[in-house]
């Protein structure tokens, strides 16, 4: 598609490739966060400088207990699959107001893979509508576009990140979780499994993961065309 053809396509296109553009950052974070659910925790928990609990569990109990979180967060059970553990002693290793919040985690969890799911697809159609329909310049553009803004919107995102972790780890938490449900004593087995450092280096694997894809996609998608001089016999 010419530049002419560009700035005279139907309005509709136009329209489309903005809306590809805002789905791109939902994608790739997204997908950034559905890929920390693979290997995240083995990785974490062996990470140089990783704070160690200072209630008793090793690193080998870390890793059983929180990997049966994850497959509850990940699986179709309900909270009896967590309410029925116990420790050795006979203890259960989550109070009631712990197996209250992960039930609100799970169904963040599964709404955050809904939206997921759902901006994949619909990028998957709007690209093969726009092979077919002969828009793919403004379906190209509008991936470059996404891929930059998913660059500003990480890159600030990390920065707060980096600058001041413990209000941004609030501030998230009131966004998605109602305010007093999600705090614990540091004797709570899910703080024990998950400190704020396991938090803070998962938003920033998160970000880089994203922004690599971000620039990837800006550089790819839209790279400047050198104009062509014209020449004299």
């Amino acid at each position: 598609m010419t530049q002419s053809q560009m700035r005279t396509a139907p309005g509709i296109y136009q329209v489309l490739s903005w809306i590809v553009t805002v789905l791109v950052p939902v994608a790739l974070v997204l997908t950034s966060v559905r890929l920390m659910f693979v290997g995240y925790i083995d990785i974490e928990y062996h990470a140089p400088g990783f704070p160690s609990d200072a209630y008793g569990f090793t690193t080998e109990d870390r890793l059983y207990w929180s990997k049966i979180a994850r497959d509850y967060l990940l699986n179709s059970a309900d909270i009896t699959f967590l309410s029925d553990l116990r420790f050795q002693d006979g203890r259960p290793v989550y109070n009631a107001r712990e197996l209250g919040h992960m039930v609100d985690v799970k169904n963040t969890v599964k709404t955050a893979f809904s939206v997921w799911f759902f901006s994949i697809i619909l990028l998957l159609g709007l690209g093969a509508w726009a092979w077919f329909g002969k828009w793919s310049e403004e379906f190209k553009r509008g991936l470059g576009r996404g891929g930059w803004l998913t660059v500003i919107l990480v890159g600030v995102t990390i920065v707060m990140v980096m600058l001041s972790f413990g209000v941004f780890f609030v501030a998230f938490h009131n966004v998605f979780f109602d305010p007093g449900t999600w705090t614990f004593n540091y004797s709570d087995t899910l703080i024990r499994l998950f400190p704020e450092r396991f938090w803070r280096d998962i938003f920033i694997y998160v970000g880089l993961l994203s922004l690599l894809g971000g620039l990837l996609l800006g550089i790819i998608f839209l790279r400047k065309k050198k104009a062509i001089k014209p020449t004299f016999n």
